[in-house]
């Protein structure tokens, strides 16, 4: 065996060969223990599992192999349940009660703002797949690194997208999140470029209607919507959209438009509408290296990124010689960042920095280079299109 698995990720399921990387084993002082803070439930639990399961396949090869330092890894998953509370409360038990030196994972930026005050104040390091521009500014000290895009660029690229498009009069209809007013703010600055201005209403996400917000919309006569919310709001802002009779054009987040609310909201709701996301590195053969390992033909974004966040964290531990999260903190970029030989894995990785190389790790979501906040300094975005029932690429650029 492994490593070990907590009683509820246990529940949640786990495929293939991964389990046998996270199955019950006794903590010992030689290994090296890391956890897993994904969405298991809630509004992120279509992504949460197969990031796990990225990581722990990862986990697996390299224990395969010997391990790093000399040390076997065990990795401890729990669910944050896409909340903050939950969160913090799994990430308390994963620092104090199973000692990690990173956590990996956090999907809402309302989890990942809660949950880096624990970790940098107990030198935990943490990766985050969470875009909102507030996270990378908190008094991380440097505890913190994320694969995501921020919504400074996720902002502009949306507007600069809806630019694209045509519109002329678009609208915003977003709930209240981390990142609401940054999207806001990119999103106009973008828009302003091409002379054209942006309106917005921020709603309650857990109301039953969104109808009043929709018609104080459309008093307006957009020609574009732009929807800010994750699936379940979203599902019921498409119907009361349709409901008003709205016959322009509309973008959402890729995650909002899930096979759940696309077969839940009716087809003449949803067919048409544009989605962005960051996409991963589909060309890179880190990606087509994590694809092979999950046995999948495609993955989304979080995934590639967890997938490059554990092999990044093992790295950092080599070329340390140390296994704490200080010590990660302090060699992530040096095996990311610089002149060192491309690697796409740890395995290579390991064994060049073993023998005394510098490495460059290049992932499955794009070169992994980071600024000093600990943002990712560039990324590509995949625009799509639901036809038929289906999202559909147009491109990824």
């Amino acid at each position: 065996m492994t490593g070990f698995i907590t009683r509820r990720a246990a529940l949640a399921g786990i495929g293939g060969g991964a389990l046998a990387a996270v199955l019950p084993a006794r903590a010992q002082a030689a290994e090296i223990t890391l956890g897993t803070l994904t969405p298991l439930t809630g509004s992120g639990g279509k992504y949460g599992p197969v990031m796990r399961d990225a990581v722990a396949a990862v986990v697996e090869q390299v224990n395969g192999a010997g391990g790093v330092l000399g040390k076997r890894i065990r990795l401890v998953s729990e669910d944050d349940e896409t909340n903050p509370e939950a969160g913090v409360r799994a990430a308390h038990k994963l620092i104090d009660i199973d000692k990690v030196s990173a956590i990996i994972g956090p999907w809402a930026s309302s989890v990942t703002t809660a949950v880096a005050p624990v970790c940098w104040e107990s030198k935990t390091f943490l990766c985050t797949v969470s875009g909102a521009d507030s996270i990378t500014l908190l008094p991380h000290q440097g505890y913190l690194i994320r694969t995501q895009p921020n919504t400074e660029l996720q902002g502009r690229k949306f507007g600069e997208f809806v630019l694209e498009l045509g519109a002329k009069k678009p609208y915003f209809l977003t709930p209240q999140t981390p990142f609401t007013q940054s999207m806001i703010d990119n999103i106009g600055k973008a828009l302003a470029v091409g002379g054209v201005k942006l309106d917005s209403e921020v709603y309650d996400a857990k109301k039953t209607s969104y109808r009043s917000e929709v018609d104080a919309a459309l008093r307006g006569q957009p020609d574009l919507l732009i929807l800010g919310g994750y699936s379940a709001d979203t599902a019921v802002l498409l119907r009361d959209v349709y409901r008003a009779g709205f016959k322009g054009k509309m973008v959402a987040f890729a995650y909002a438009l899930d096979g759940k609310l696309l077969e839940s909201v009716p087809a003449e709701a949803t067919e048409g509408i544009y989605a962005l996301s960051p996409s991963p590195a589909l060309d890179a053969s880190g990606y087509k290296k994590v694809c092979a390992l999950l046995k999948r033909d495609e993955l989304d974004p979080y995934t590639a990124q967890a997938y490059d966040h554990v092999n990044l964290i093992l790295l950092a531990m080599a070329k340390a010689h140390d296994t704490t999260g200080t010590a990660i903190r302090d060699n992530i970029r040096k095996v990311s960042q610089g002149s060192g030989k491309p690697v796409d894995n740890a395995l290579d990785g390991l064994k060049l920095l073993a023998a005394g190389q510098d490495v460059n790790y290049d992932g499955a979501s794009g070169p992994c280079d980071f600024d000093a906040k600990g943002d990712i300094l560039g990324a590509k975005f995949k625009y799509e299109q639901v036809k038929a029932g289906k999202l559909t690429t147009l491109k990824i650029a």
